[in-house]
């Protein structure tokens, strides 16, 4: 008989483990951290202390996402109120930098509009700039939440020099794109290609409609 075969019978005899029970502290393995030589059961032991370890490992790990998201979704909460209760166009625009540059700590957020009339006075606002053939290009391509290093979005010139990472929002209702919301970080890492995007994903949803309501009235 060879290893296979050895443990081929132990498998389809889980009873030989009852008949020679003080067999199991009898048989010595070495150690797997380079001690003395110990029983089978002690390795038991042992590799259940090990795995005992992992999960707790991942169960912290998960916990911190946890709290992580219901952070997150706690600050996108309250600039979704405060956009529900914005009344003009000046204060959905004061609601969206603020919250973003102060509750998510965003050092850089800029936005871009087409396609909508700017309010009287307002005409001048960046905001309402015209954008040039490659920022529509890019914005039509952009069906989903643009996260990763700056270096990959020539297209948006209008980019602070500074900024190294970037998330890139589509602003879409009803009749199609009508503009970029733009998160900007001098942190290389701050926004990362594998990054989720559903907050994202909602945060522009929530800016798009209410950008559109209050442009639209």
């Amino acid at each position: 008989m060879d290893a296979r075969d050895v443990a081929a019978y132990l498998k389809s005899h889980p009873e030989f483990f009852d008949n020679y029970a003080d067999l199991l502290a009898q048989v010595l393995i070495p150690d797997p951290h380079g001690g003395h030589a110990i029983s089978i059961t002690e390795r038991q032991l042992g590799a259940l202390r090990e795995r005992s370890k992992k999960l707790e490992a991942k169960l912290a790990e998960l916990l911190h996402f946890g709290e992580e998201n219901d952070a997150i979704g706690e600050k996108l909460h309250r600039l979704g109120v405060a956009l529900v209760g914005a009344e003009d166009f000046a204060t959905v625009l004061a609601a969206i930098y603020y919250h973003l540059g102060n509750d998510f700590a965003v050092p850089h957020v800029s936005l871009r509009l087409w396609g909508l009339d700017a309010p009287v006075g307002e005409e001048d606002r960046p905001e309402f700039a015209p954008p040039d053939a490659a920022t529509l290009s890019f914005a039509a391509a952009l069906k989903h939440p643009h996260c990763g290093p700056s270096a990959r979005l020539e297209a948006l010139v209008w980019l602070a020099p500074t900024v190294r990472s970037a998330a890139v929002l589509p602003l879409q209702y009803r009749t199609g794109t009508i503009g970029l919301l733009a998160l900007g970080s001098e942190e290389l890492h701050r926004f990362y290609p594998e990054m989720g995007t559903l907050f994202l994903t909602r945060l522009g949803e929530l800016a798009s409609t209410a950008l559109w309501r209050t442009l639209r009235d």
